[in-house]
């Protein structure tokens, strides 16, 4: 017998408002994680890109929210400007469907900060955002902590590297004790894991293996070549499609600016995706891209993840 989401003790109108968006079968994620958030237990879940993770954890929030509380009430961090703007989006899409008065607000980095404290007087249930910007706002006593009930953290393995778990954890400190904590991420690494345990409570750990259904038009193929030989094989490649559109994923970040300098070189019109861009100029370039403006875009899994 097959699981519904009236299995997972959700509220009706979620569940109407699921359906709203074509959703009518939970994934193994959602099965696995909605009871253990709807139970305030801790969880560490990892679960592959596109298996309705965002989904996995927002459902149940809105089972948990307060709506007739004006408080901040549930912190989702994610690792990329993007990211945090597609999970709003979900959140307010949700919103919509069910007529579940749940409210929402992002926070990042590089945006205007008293346009943000302005919209955080209105008491948002649900702040989605860049770990470094919370900070800073939950120290100039913006973002009331005390009264946070659940922790998300999407992307964990990303967001979780050298150069925001000190900023993690200090966000983590000012909350109260039995605030739940949830990690979500389609990789994570032993030192991730580790980290996170220690931040928890006897998490419960989810780790689904549901065989990814690869799109049919889409062609794979691997060529193996030496390291001093990769550029010259990919210009081969790029030159032998004529792609229209490209995504060049690069494993090391000081490799992307170098490889979109010689692919610029030889008349291939091409911009770097790195995380530490600007918003505006990251939302110019993906819509250059989209229109084909931009015909390749180099990036490390930033915008695989989002």
């Amino acid at each position: 017998m097959s699981i519904t989401f009236e299995n997972l003790n959700l509220d009706s109108r979620i569940i109407a408002g699921l359906n709203k968006q074509n959703i009518s079968v939970p994934t193994s994620i959602q099965q696995e994680a909605i009871p253990v958030i709807l139970n305030h237990q801790d969880v560490i879940a990892q679960s592959h890109t596109g298996s309705g993770k965002t989904l996995a954890f927002v459902a149940p929030l809105f089972e948990k929210i307060d709506t007739t509380k004006r408080e901040m009430q549930v912190l989702i961090l994610a690792p990329t400007h993007e990211l945090v703007m597609q999970i709003d989006a979900q959140i307010k899409l949700l919103a919509a469907n069910s007529e579940i008065p749940v409210t929402s607000t992002t926070i990042i980095g590089g945006a205007n900060i008293d346009k943000q404290i302005k919209k955080l007087k209105e008491k948002p249930h649900i702040i989605t955002g860049s770990c470094g910007r919370i900070l800073e706002l939950i120290k100039k006593k913006k973002i009331t902590a005390h009264t946070l009930k659940t922790i998300i953290l999407d992307e964990a393995d990303s967001l979780l590297d050298n150069t925001n778990t000190k900023t993690i954890q200090d966000i983590i400190k000012t909350t109260l004790r039995d605030r739940q904590l949830c990690l979500f991420s389609a990789s994570i690494s032993e030192n991730t894991q580790t980290l996170a345990t220690s931040l928890m409570k006897e998490p419960v750990i989810l780790k689904t293996a549901d065989a990814v259904e690869m799109n049919p038009n889409i062609a794979h193929f691997y060529l193996k070549g030496e390291r001093r030989d990769k550029f010259e094989l990919l210009r081969k490649l790029i030159v032998a499609e004529n792609p229209e559109r490209a995504l060049i994923f690069v494993n090391q970040n000081d490799s992307m600016q170098e490889i979109a300098e010689k692919l610029n070189y030889h008349q291939k019109e091409t911009f770097v995706m790195r995380g530490n861009i600007q918003k505006e100029e990251r939302k110019r370039a993906l819509d250059l891209f989209r229109s084909g403006k931009i015909k390749l875009l180099v990036s490390s899994d930033l915008t695989a993840r989002g």
